[in-house]
């Protein structure tokens, strides 16, 4: 049986390469849509981060967190870019063209 932060790494290993999802995403993936905060925990202590993309996780408004637990938000940043995702001026991911979309 998982725990909860197992459902919620099997939930972001599904964001494909060059695509973001959010926290709440992450967290109706993973079977409850009030996990969101619980989310953020989970990544921080990622014990896989080769295989469990933490990085293609932001918030709803394509921002990036100050607590990326894997060399911070100019990390996360350098990793999405790496994987193609892409950003507006405010330095936000373009949440239009990025934006991990599944059907729940």
């Amino acid at each position: 049986m998982s725990n909860t932060f197992d459902k919620i790494y099997d939930a972001v290993k599904l964001i494909p390469r060059g695509y973001v999802a959010t926290y709440g995403q992450v967290a109706r993936l993973a079977g409850n849509p009030r996990w969101a905060r619980i989310v953020g925990y989970a990544l921080h202590v990622n014990p896989d981060p080769e295989n469990i993309k933490c990085h293609r996780v932001v918030f709803k408004d394509g921002s990036l967190t100050d607590a990326f637990a894997f060399g911070g938000q100019e990390e996360q940043r350098r990793l999405l870019l790496e994987e193609g995702v892409s950003f507006l001026e405010d330095r936000k991911v373009d949440m239009e063209k990025c934006q991990y979309i599944k059907s729940f």
